[in-house]
């Protein structure tokens, strides 16, 4: 089994020009699903990892499963004013406008090994964005770890010196 022809193209969406990649029919599919989470977890076995962040919201999907595959805390990084607590935020381009994450100020604790998890890795934005909160609370980053990687968009130019893994590249 490929996961990647789980992936469907969607043209147009969230606007015109923009081909999004839906990993619905991904999440449908048990054995793919596993697939891609051996895929995801077989480069972070023994990394002492301890927090897994997922990103909203398809972030969060295999975030979760992350966590308990690497028996670690799952800490979600949302859109505004979604979290409950004290949170800090960082603001971020999209290939097709802004946003802006929060964290938890005590999702992360000094020193804690942090796996940060998305569906894709994109223009680097959302991860950049992610990777400075955590750091700003004093976590070291892991790994950045996404289903698949648009390579055209050159997101990897955004998290230099991270390590970086993708189960798919297009």
């Amino acid at each position: 089994m490929t996961v990647d022809k789980y992936i469907r193209d969607i043209q147009d969406f969230p606007k015109e020009g923009i081909l999004f990649k839906d990993i619905t029919p991904l999440l449908i599919d048990p054995s793919a699903r596993k697939e891609c989470l051996d895929i995801l977890v077989s480069t972070l076995r023994d990394k002492g990892i301890n927090k897994v962040i997922g990103v909203e919201s398809r972030g969060f999907f295999f975030g979760t499963l992350l966590a308990q595959e690497l028996n670690a805390g799952f800490v979600p990084v949302r859109k505004p004013n979604k979290l409950p607590y004290d949170t800090i935020a960082a603001s971020y381009a999209l290939e097709y406008g802004t946003d802006t994450l929060e964290i938890h100020t005590d999702a992360i604790q000094k020193g804690d090994r942090v796996l940060i998890h998305d569906d894709v890795l994109a223009t680097g934005g959302t991860a950049k964005a992610v990777c400075e909160l955590v750091e700003q609370l004093g976590g070291i980053i892991v790994q950045c770890n996404f289903i698949m990687e648009l390579t055209f968009l050159n997101g990897r130019e955004k998290l230099a010196q991270k390590d970086i893994f993708a189960a798919i590249k297009y």
